[in-house]
């Protein structure tokens, strides 16, 4: 789960004095600033935009950590330059207690910086507050606690107990509680998309559905595995149930009236209406990255939630999270799992046919209807 650095490669002149981090060597070429323009017709109303400049804050929120480590300031700092060319400004260092590190921030909309360019309000969907999560760092400063989450992450399926959990859901909460849910949204990269969907599914289940951008999110945990092992075990067992003759006594009397998944469905269906599964995550994969290549994994059928029409105040309708997949970009592992790929000009991207198998299991507490709830309706 390690961010994958760029090289130093030879250039011209101007290119090897600079940093290679720096976003105007090492960001998004064709990325258009915000302007006035952006009143009259948004970018962010634009899916790539919206993901490019998300990227951009998640790599935003690395060189924050980098900045600390090498002791640069806030006038040499080269975390600003990938927020203030969207009129962004940072709100909230979110900070790891244990050793200091930043794993995170809150990024608002800065006003000041908007007026001055003759933008008085914010434009179409861009988002009021954003917060970005870094992924792991392979530096001493912070590998021990970046490492100890990727291990509970990778032993568990499950990142509740760390110190960056409870910080990140926090500072989402106070974001949604202040500028309204419609108005915020979350976003990780590796580790960090661990976090973002895991906090993102919390505070789901408070009824607060955060947009949630999630970019190389690990799919690959012992619990996770052994969970689908027993499910499968499950569904082996009640085929090989069904073929077994009944001796000595009658079949149990079907109660349900041979009408179980359709008044599952209908359940669903109801709970999606009511706005129990209006949260859905946005997933970035690459195939060729073995950390997040399981999302591709299809599932047997489609889980039932609802997607937002577009206008992020509910009135959904039935629908699937929605995937990502890249089909033309990196094939080599770090560039593959690297962050640069989702703000690059070449890259295509391609929406998964297929409902995604883990994203299914993540997601069943929110729309699966409570046993009773499908009793009443049988």
């Amino acid at each position: 789960m390690a961010k994958a650095m760029p090289d130093q490669k030879s250039g011209d002149a101007a290119t090897a004095a600079a940093n290679p981090l720096e976003f105007h060597v090492y960001g998004p070429r064709n990325l258009s600033s915000i302007s006035w323009k952006d009143l009259l017709s948004s970018s962010w109303k634009n899916a790539n935009y919206r993901r490019m400049v998300i990227a951009c804050f998640i790599q935003g929120a690395y060189l924050l950590e980098l900045d600390r480590q090498e002791k640069r300031d806030e006038r040499t700092g080269l975390a600003p330059q990938w927020w203030r060319p969207f009129k962004y400004k940072l709100a909230q260092v979110l900070v790891d207690e244990r050793d200091g590190s930043i794993y995170g921030a809150v990024l608002e909309w800065d006003h000041q910086a908007a007026l001055s360019d003759y933008i008085p309000f914010r434009p179409t969907r861009a988002p009021a507050a954003v917060v970005p999560l870094r992924g792991t760092l392979l530096r001493a400063p912070t590998f021990r606690r970046d490492v100890v989450d990727d291990l509970r992450f990778l032993a568990w399926d499950s990142l509740k107990g760390s110190v960056r959990f409870a910080g990140a859901l926090a500072a989402l909460r106070d974001a949604a509680r202040r500028f309204g849910v419609g108005n915020v949204c979350v976003g990780g990269h590796s580790l960090g998309a661990g976090f973002a969907l895991q906090v993102g599914k919390a505070l789901a289940k408070e009824r607060v559905f955060v947009e949630c951008h999630v970019f190389n999110p690990p799919s690959v945990s012992l619990a996770m595995s052994l969970r689908g092992f027993v499910e499968t075990a499950g569904e082996l067992w009640g085929r090989a149930r069904g073929w077994i003759p009944y001796v000595g006594s009658q079949p149990a009397a079907d109660t349900s009236g041979g009408n179980t998944g359709h008044s599952e469905s209908e359940a669903r269906a109801s709970l999606a209406q009511s706005g129990m599964g209006r949260w859905l995550p946005y997933l970035y994969i690459n195939t060729n990255d073995y950390i997040c290549c399981h999302y591709s994994d299809a599932a047997g059928g489609t889980a039932t939630v609802a997607v937002d029409s577009g206008g992020g105040n509910g009135g959904g309708k039935a629908g699937v999270a929605t995937m990502l997949v890249v089909s033309k970009g990196p094939s080599k592992f770090l560039a593959a799992h690297g962050l640069e790929q989702w703000w690059a000009d070449d890259v295509e991207l391609q929406v998964a046919l297929n409902h995604s198998k883990l994203i299914d299991r993540q997601l069943r507490s929110l729309y699966a209807a409570p046993p009773a709830a499908l009793r009443a309706r049988s």
